[in-house]
């Protein structure tokens, strides 16, 4: 039975890989490190409300077995780009930096379907310098999701999104092109613990097509 580490659980992929981890028997502890409460009560849920912004006061508590990197805001939500990059970058990559250096083994990474470090768009390049960043560190497995329009309800209101999502839904039904079909938060939930199970060594990355397929993998 392992012991899960979640960052982001209070995003759309984040609250549905918690409640998904909390019902899955394989794990015997779900560890949520955030900036505020999830409000959940479980017997299995350890909740460390934490500044991500002064790491020293939290990392001793960053043990366990996998890893998962759900956190994740926008410009509009953060304020700037600077800040939008210290959420989605500097926070994200020290924690995993800590989760190393303290022996976690596995590491899942949900980025994004165009993360590229040389892409001309902020948010793709954003998280293409982290994908960079993560595989450069010594996990004995890392596993990097990239999945595309996310779907399900949100906190925050998105406008740009609420306005694609039925043209993308309109496109991936399209032949040949359902890996743009918007996928739901509790399916890129699945798709991360599911790579846990995969029971692999080195790092793998997952396309858009690739994350319906591993949502869909047997669990047991």
């Amino acid at each position: 039975m392992k012991t899960a580490i979640v960052i982001g659980a209070t995003g759309l992929v984040g609250q549905e890989l918690v409640q998904h981890l909390l019902k899955d028997s394989r794990f015997e502890k779900v560890k949520v490190f955030a900036r505020r409460t999830t409000s959940l009560q479980h017997n299995k849920l350890e909740e460390y409300l934490v500044n991500f912004a002064a790491p020293d006061t939290w990392k001793k508590l960053v043990t366990g077995d996998v890893l998962y990197s759900a956190m994740g805001t926008t410009i509009g939500v953060a304020g700037s780009k600077e800040a939008q990059y210290k959420i989605d970058y500097t926070y994200q990559y020290q924690t995993a930096k800590i989760a190393a250096h303290n022996g976690v083994p596995e590491y899942v990474l949900i980025s994004s379907g165009g993360a590229s470090p040389d892409s001309k768009i902020f948010y793709s390049r954003m998280k293409g310098e982290l994908e960079q960043a993560i595989k450069k560190l010594p996990f004995e497995t890392i596993h990097i999701i990239r999945p595309g329009m996310l779907a399900g309800d949100r906190k925050e209101k998105r406008t740009g999104e609420k306005l694609m999502l039925p043209i993308m839904n309109v496109l991936g039904s399209i032949p040949g092109l359902g890996s743009l079909k918007p996928i739901q938060g509790s399916e890129v939930a699945q798709a991360m613990i599911n790579a846990t199970f995969r029971h692999v060594v080195g790092i793998l990355s997952y396309s858009m097509g690739e994350v319906f397929k591993l949502a869909k993998l047997p669990t047991k």
